[in-house]
């Protein structure tokens, strides 16, 4: 029995279904790992500029005035779930599923994914309804440069679905859309990553020391 291929980079082995795509995603899956890294080096320094930013309200509102913890939850179920729906296409691409059944949890995934910028954007709404608005603090620029630049993330993904939902059904499952799965997997599982920092150290870390 011929072994299974192996790869170099860390993501979803392919295995033998997909041994061509499995080797024609390799480069470029480990390239996407590298931009990963450098995305996160800068949300990094966004999350230090929100720590050293927490006390400098400048006599506004703050943590306590602000963050609405139930919508944050609502936010973190629908984010988490998505993780759930681009893991179950990401099965359902390794075992040879048909590809309609990839399109379904990616058209779920979208859903959710708007769901989550609704309820974020309300949010903000909300924040400039109690006067928080970027230039009224420093903590207020440090919050609005990080959180929002999470939400500008999940909107390009929920842009790349489209994009390769439209590409799977009109390109099929070739190699290069393959690779693309492969990809937008990685960088939506990111993108929760992120968001459990952003709960950790924006709106709980806020509250405590806000």
């Amino acid at each position: 029995m011929k072994p299974a291929p192996t790869h170099s980079y860390p993501g979803l082995n392919l295995g033998r279904r997909h041994a061509s795509a499995h080797k024609a995603t390799e480069v470029v899956t480990f390239g996407f790992w590298v931009f990963l890294m450098s995305d996160l080096v800068y949300f990094g320094l966004m999350f230090g500029v929100y720590i050293t930013m927490i006390d400098a309200q400048a006599g506004g509102p703050g943590p306590h005035e602000l963050f609405d913890l139930y919508s944050i939850f609502a936010q973190t179920l629908i984010l988490l779930t998505s993780s759930l729906t681009v893991g179950l296409a990401m099965l359902a691409l390794k075992y040879n599923l048909p590809r309609g059944r990839i399109v379904l949890w990616f058209g779920v995934t979208l859903l959710l994914g708007l769901s989550f910028l609704v309820l974020e954007i309300r949010d903000f709404m909300s924040m400039a309804e109690k006067g928080g608005i970027p230039q009224r603090s420093g903590f207020l620029s440090a919050f609005y440069g990080l959180v929002p630049l999470h939400g500008l993330h999940v909107a390009a993904g929920c842009v790349w679905l489209v994009v390769l939902g439209i590409q799977l059904r009109v390109m099929g499952m070739t190699d290069l859309v393959i690779s693309r799965v492969v990809r937008l997997a990685l960088f939506w599982h990111f993108l929760d990553l992120i968001w459990i920092g952003i709960i950790t150290i924006v709106y709980f870390g806020g509250l405590t020391y806000g």
